[in-house]
């Protein structure tokens, strides 16, 4: 077993290692020193925990996610399967339009099956998607997510989506983000992805007002 660090962020740390001969990931989530010690190891427990849940029941809706083979609560890690690809947010500028259509398409149908069964993502951004060579696109990094079936917090999803394409991908914001909506209508259907794109006007409005406050 060798450990290769791919990734360290605030949270955890993520490995790559040969596991009973597959490649797989193990992310590890890392204590926090101005916890106290008996405090931050239940937190990272409990974060460690649901982020397990969430894989699982996404991957049994069919959601293109990482297999989850372990789950270690008293170490804080899960160990789960190592997607092959490429982020998106570094293939967009390469794709032609039609495989831009079709990858915001399934993204847009796979977060609607995540808020259909009350799964929010939490941190959707084309970092935390994987795009393979038979062009299914992976999410991953649910770190941040939870079972909510809350408006707001359908919203904050696709407010957060539509934020990373703007930030990231200025030039192709308007197809890839009616790409989604196609997909994410799909599954939601019309009355339901209006209700959550209101929602989104709000959540940004009310961005917009605060960062008008401080600048004054």
């Amino acid at each position: 077993m060798r450990l290769c660090v791919i990734s360290k962020g605030a949270e955890a740390i993520i490995f790559k290692e040969l596991w009973y001969g597959i490649m797989v990931v193990r992310k590890v989530r890392i204590p926090k020193k101005y916890r106290s010690p008996m405090l931050d190891l239940v937190l990272r427990r409990q974060r460690t925990s649901l982020e397990a849940k969430l894989l699982i029941e996404a991957k049994s809706l069919g959601v293109p996610v990482p297999t989850v083979f372990e789950v270690d609560l008293d170490n804080t890690y899960i160990l789960m399967e190592f997607i092959e690809g490429m982020r998106l947010r570094d293939f967009i500028p390469k794709m032609p339009l039609d495989e831009r259509i079709k990858s915001f398409t399934q993204v847009g149908n796979s977060v609607g099956r995540l808020h259909a069964h009350g799964i929010v993502h939490g941190d959707l951004t084309t970092s935390n998607m994987i795009l393979t060579s038979s062009g299914n696109v992976y999410l991953i990094d649910f770190g941040l997510g939870m079972f909510s079936s809350e408006l707001e917090d359908r919203g904050v999803d696709i407010h957060l989506m539509l934020r990373a394409l703007e930030s990231t991908h200025a030039a192709y914001v308007e197809e890839c983000f009616k790409a989604f909506l196609k997909g994410y209508e799909s599954v939601m259907g019309v009355k339901e992805t209006r209700k959550i794109l209101n929602k989104v006007k709000e959540i940004r409005s009310r961005g917009r007002y605060v960062s008008e406050r401080r600048v004054r």
